[in-house]
């Protein structure tokens, strides 16, 4: 009988791209997902592929949803890319955080331990480490003072996760991811850049001073690291990981002028002041993947070329 890949949140942008490459391995993949943001329509049709609808926050959602899966054959592991994605959101009303990062952290990882499932593999985020400035951003740092609310509960759910490892987990792998980039895109500043375009095609309109630099990632190469990381043997049950670019990012202000050139050539670019594009927002980090660089992995594009594959990528989804 086929084991079973469980895959939260799987719907969504992130899980759009993995789950193909699961069922590539003759995988039963089960995702479960409450379609804020995912679409069904983002998955293939597939045999060995069961989409249940589910609020993963919920403690009697997610034990019917494993239920559902372990009656398919025995389960493997649990990805988990659930989260609220929208940082402000989070700022508003912190319970946003709470229940779509953090919670179903919490539920997922008391089912498992019901279902006796040893691998746990977790979409984690550079907002854990806070704004530090120009201090390069690595594994090691510490203390770890997250600036949103999303970045708290990213950091509380991998605490979670590691205390899970010392009770009953065989494996977590921790995935620390940049901005990722791609279709189908469902949130972020290209998405949001071509929306109002579309609405104002003479003005873009960004937040800040466009002066905001960050890492940005092709979520092919994002799928590429983790799978590698899933593949590889550690001495460790907790695998904690950067994933990310060799660069230094690209700015918010080459962005604008990408999407616009691609487009709305006659639009003008409106900024905004000060360097960041709204409360919690981190303007400007250096991202360190040597440890990634050192299992064998290397990014295909650079930020700016995943970007660039991106607004091309994000332009024709939406019919440009």
């Amino acid at each position: 009988m086929s084991q079973v890949i469980f895959v939260a949140g799987g719907a969504g942008f992130v899980g759009a791209n993995l789950v193909p490459r699961l069922l590539d391995e003759g995988a039963i993949v089960v995702v479960a997902d409450n379609f804020c943001r995912g679409r069904r329509e983002a998955l293939p049709t597939h045999d060995r592929l069961h989409v249940i609808e589910a609020d993963l926050a919920d403690r009697a959602a997610t034990a019917q949803a494993f239920d559902q899966a372990a009656a398919l054959g025995p389960l493997k592991e649990v990805w988990h890319l659930a989260a609220n994605s929208d940082i402000p959101a989070g700022v508003e009303d912190s319970d946003v955080d709470f229940k779509d990062t953090f919670r179903t952290t919490f539920e997922l990882l008391r089912a498992m331990r019901a279902h006796r499932v040893k691998h746990f593999h977790f979409a984690s985020s550079s907002a854990v480490y806070g704004d530090l400035g120009n201090q390069p951003l690595h594994e090691g740092l510490g203390p770890l003072l997250p600036i949103s609310n999303y970045g708290a509960m990213k950091l509380a759910s991998e605490a979670q996760a590691s205390a899970a490892a010392e009770s009953f987990l065989d494996r977590v792998n921790l995935f620390r991811f940049p901005n990722v980039v791609g279709v189908p895109a469902t949130h972020g500043v290209i998405l949001d850049f071509i929306n109002k375009l579309a609405r104002t095609p003479d003005n873009l309109d960004v937040l800040g001073d466009g002066t905001q630099q960050k890492a940005y990632l092709h979520v092919s190469d994002l799928v590429n690291a983790m799978l590698m990381v899933r593949a590889r043997q550690s001495e460790h049950k907790v695998e904690l990981v950067n994933i990310g670019p060799t660069d230094e990012g690209i700015t918010v202000r080459r962005i604008a002028e990408m999407v616009v050139a691609r487009v709305a050539p006659q639009a003008r670019l409106s900024f905004g002041q000060g360097n960041k594009g709204w409360v919690g927002d981190v303007p400007k980090f250096t991202y360190l993947t040597n440890k990634m660089q050192a299992y064998g992995w290397q990014p295909s594009v650079s930020s700016a070329g995943a970007v660039q594959r991106a607004v091309d990528e994000i332009a024709r989804q939406q019919g440009h």
